[in-house]
């Protein structure tokens, strides 16, 4: 046996002086929504291209030095990457054409916050739903030259790769990642050091790197913790994303939060506006709380003052989903920092305070140093709004400060090349900038059909091309046969394929209901085992590997996938990622979702699919709530939400066989001597051109231009002008409220009237005992609606009384003069609560008094 070292070495090419730009699209994230540069990069190596996982940056240390000196010479591929070039500094470089976003100012800064990322694969620091929308908010707040910073950490090891055994059994792979090789460096002094600053964790300091990726127009800056000069536990803090105990969680969320806060000052970074994206990072809150106390302004002013131009985005749908931590945890980590606020320990636990426990809840945090809040779709804000009632305990939900802001998708990361390229011959090129615009999209409509048709089945043989890639490594791996692979490719005919496919790609999750179509499997049967009507169903996802129940499904999947009437017709694929999930929602005909309801807090993957031509047929819950228009796809009436979870799942697959076997199917191979149903091409047409102009990451950013970010920067200047003197005001008038408002009370003076003729003036009068608060401190109104059989307060007209004078026991009185507009039984309601011209939300306080 001879003794003997390995050394390596990494000798990386010269790139030549033509394509030195090349360097620079590899290190913008631009391209992971531009194709003609993804390809650009695949032309010179195909093989290689893939062997990296489609990273340019990885692919330009690696790719030989005779290629490079051959695409120099070579006029075709210079040709194209001048164009990629002109395209990209135009982009870069001239003002936006999008839809025009007003208000923010050029001193404007927003600083986005949120625990994962996802732009592409070749970046991976993200795990699903969250990092997908949170990469698409960037890159549409690029689309739309927003002034956008992001915030997150940067995971040595992401997400985990997912690899499905022959007994179904999912296996987790985590790999670290070479820094160098992702599209990542370093943010630099302008000596040119490195930008590192120490943070305390408990009882010590951990010194912290902050690097930068670039989304097009915007700067994502990413906190590392994995450097030689902390202990081998606190490099592990940015090792792997959702990894870990409850000790990493508040570590990583420590990290992210007040992290995230020093890190921008220490780039002399000033945000007018600061959006929470979830809880995780909520804790930024305290940290610029503690900043303005040192600064010399009180607790309560401050926070005031930080709360008023903070944002808070929940993605929650049920209580047990958000973080909290325990008292004895939230005194280890925080005993010196409560201090640092002036206030005291049980002062600081009443921030993160909930009804329903004594821990520390991060969205009660988050809410209480925010003033602006909202859900990720119509149903969620609803869910949010009554799930976060006790924080404003005297305001019913509908009126609590909680809205909702319907989540979108990047149209250029997610709309297939093909479908770009028949919308520039039909619809112009200016469709680019035409994102929100219904009636432009409506032009969808004057596609021929058999173009649309040609398109849609291009796009579900290159799925299928790509599905039987993935499972012929499946196969292999776990020593399946020649045969059984044969079989397993039989309906996946990338040759022909006109065999109608559903798909459901997500996260397993128990709520999302993976298996609910396997409830009556002599049903199914029925479906998808028709010899001259066939179905392909197509599974892919991935369970958390703590989450036991969620592999117990994938398991499932499996199984009946492996029963031989369902061998190639139940295709369950591995390693779910953006790229497969590209090819899936751009290559289905239906895509299906199954969630309990109201669980599903907004879901995305439908909008994707939709986009490209797919048709939706899912439970209305989360965006399909409010999307579905009765003729853009199905719909599942979901059961009540006190249904016995058995009962509802039984009556639920039926509705799904129902619409399968009834209608989907039938549709489909409805097809006339061109080969397809034009029935079912109207439909798709009509999905396509109501959810795109409506589910696109610009209108959802947008919306939070308009709702949240420009108020809360008009806000900010108001609270700050002066000293803080808005801030401070608004914080003593607030502790006055909260001191005096238990002895305020209303009551009523006139007789009321059971009956009146339309054109009649009513006349209400009311007294009220303020307690010492002055009558501008409070807002007197009647609410006036239409009986109906549930009162939603958001639904009612408001009349503000008006101040006539005082009682003598000390009440004021007020009067209100009302002609009703509308004949029939109405109801109404008479209340009065806080009012101050600096309140955010008219409801900010939670407090209210009846009649």
């Amino acid at each position: 046996m001879f003794s003997r070292t390995s050394f390596t070495i990494t000798v990386n090419p010269k790139i030549p002086p033509r394509l030195e730009r090349l360097e620079e699209l590899a290190n913008n994230l631009w391209y992971s929504w531009d194709r003609a540069t993804r390809t650009l990069f695949s032309r010179l190596d195909p093989g290689l291209w893939e062997a990296v996982g489609h990273n340019p940056k990885a692919f330009l240390k690696r790719v030989d030095e005779s290629i490079l000196l051959k695409a120099a010479e070579d006029r075709v591929f210079l040709g194209t990457y001048n164009s990629i070039l002109s395209t990209y500094d135009s982009y870069h470089y001239e003002p936006s054409r999008q839809d025009n976003i007003d208000g923010l100012s050029p001193q404007d800064q927003v600083a986005y916050f949120c625990f994962e990322f996802g732009f592409h694969e070749s970046l991976p620091i993200y795990s699903g739903g969250l990092g997908i929308l949170a990469g698409d908010h960037c890159k549409a707040a690029s689309d739309l030259h927003l002034p956008f910073v992001g915030v997150g950490l940067l995971y040595r090891q992401g997400y985990f790769s997912q690899t499905i055994d022959n007994k179904g059994n999912q296996q987790v792979a985590y790999n670290d990642t070479d820094f160098e090789s992702l599209p990542v460096t370093p943010v630099l002094h302008e000596d040119g050091s490195d930008v590192l600053f120490e943070l305390a964790m408990r009882d010590r300091n951990i010194v912290v790197k902050v690097w930068q990726a670039i989304i097009g127009h915007v700067t994502l800056y990413l906190l590392d913790t994995d450097l030689p000069e902390n202990s081998s536990h606190d490099r592990y803090i940015t090792h792997q994303l959702y990894g870990g105990d409850k000790t990493m969680r508040i570590e990583q969320e420590i990290l992210l939060g007040v992290g995230g806060v020093r890190a921008l000052q220490e780039m002399g970074i000033k945000p007018t506006v600061w959006h929470i994206n979830e809880g995780h990072a909520a804790f930024m809150i305290l940290e610029r709380v503690r900043a303005l106390v040192q600064q010399g302004l009180d607790f309560a002013s401050a926070l005031e003052a930080v709360a008023v131009n903070t944002v808070f985005t929940t993605h929650t749908a049920v209580p047990a989903g958000h973080d909290h931590f325990s008292p004895d945890t939230m005194r280890v980590y925080f005993d010196l920092f409560y201090q640092d606020l002036n206030i005291t320990y049980e002062e600081f636990m009443a921030l993160g305070h909930a009804s329903d426990s004594a821990d520390f809840n991060m969205t009660a945090l988050a809410i209480h140093g925010s003033r602006t809040h909202n859900g990720v779709s119509k149903i969620h804000g609803s869910v949010s709004s009554n799930i976060c009632r006790d924080l404003w305990p005297q305001i019913e939900p509908e009126e609590n400060p909680i809205s909702y802001v319907t989540n979108g998708v990047h149209v250029p990361t997610f709309l297939a090349q093909e479908w770009s390229d028949l919308f520039d011959r039909f619809l112009g090129h200016e469709w680019r900038n035409k994102m929100c615009d219904d009636e432009y999209w409506s032009r969808i409509h004057d596609i021929p059909d058999h173009l649309f048709w040609s398109v849609r089945q291009s796009l579900k043989s290159q799925m299928f091309y790509g599905i039987r890639d993935r499972l012929t490594e499946q196969n292999d791996r776990n020593h399946g046969s020649g045969a059984h692979l044969d079989r397993l490719f039989k309906f996946a005919d990338p040759i022909n394929p006109n065999i109608l496919t559903l798909g459901f790609a997500r996260r397993f999750a128990t709520y999302k209901r993976a298996t609910l179509l396997f409830e009556n499997l002599d049903w199914l049967r029925e479906i998808i085992l028709n010899q001259k009507r066939p179905v392909l169903l197509i599974f892919a996802g991935k369970a958390h590997p703590a989450d036991i129940p969620g592999q117990d499904l994938i398991r499932r999947v499996s199984q009946i996938a492996r029963l031989p009437e369902f061998l190639g017709r139940i295709l369950l694929v591995e390693g779910y990622d953006l790229r497969l999930a590209r090819r899936l929602v751009g290559g289905v005909d239906v895509w299906l979702n199954n969630p309990v309801f109201p669980l599903e807090a907004s879901g995305t993957s439908g909008m994707k699919a939709g986009m490209n031509g797919a048709i939706n047929l899912s439970v209305l819950d989360g965006w399909w709530g409010e999307a579905y228009d009765g003729d853009n796809g199905w719909a599942i009436k979901p059961g009540p939400e006190n249904m016995e979870a058995v009962l509802r799942d039984n009556e639920e697959s039926q509705a799904f066989y129902e619409i399968l076997q009834d209608q989907v199917v039938p549709l489909y191979y409805s097809q006339d001597k061109r080969g397809y149903s034009p029935e079912w091409v109207r439909i798709a047409k009509h999905s396509m051109a109501t959810l795109l102009p409506r589910y696109n990451s610009t209108r959802m950013v947008s919306e939070y231009v308009k709702k949240f970010y420009l108020p809360a920067s008009k806000q900010n200047l108001r609270y700050a002008e002066n000293n803080f003197s808005g801030a401070k005001k608004i914080a003593i008038w607030k502790n006055e409220i909260k001191k005096l408002w238990g002895g305020v009370a209303l009551r009523r003076l006139d007789e009321p009237c059971m009956c009146t003729n339309f054109g009649d003036t009513l006349s209400f009068k009311v007294a009220a005992n303020l307690n010492g608060l002055k009558p501008e401190d409070v807002v007197v109104e009647l609410l006036l609606c239409r009986q109906y059989k549930k009162t939603r307060f958001n639904n009612f007209k408001c009349f503000k009384f008006e101040l006539t004078g005082t009682e003598k026991a000390g009440e004021h009185l007020f009067e209100l003069n009302l002609t009703p507009e509308l004949c029939g039984k109405q109801e109404y309601y008479i209340r009065i609560y806080p009012h101050h011209q600096l309140l955010t939300h008219p409801m900010e306080m939670g407090m209210m008094v009846w009649v």
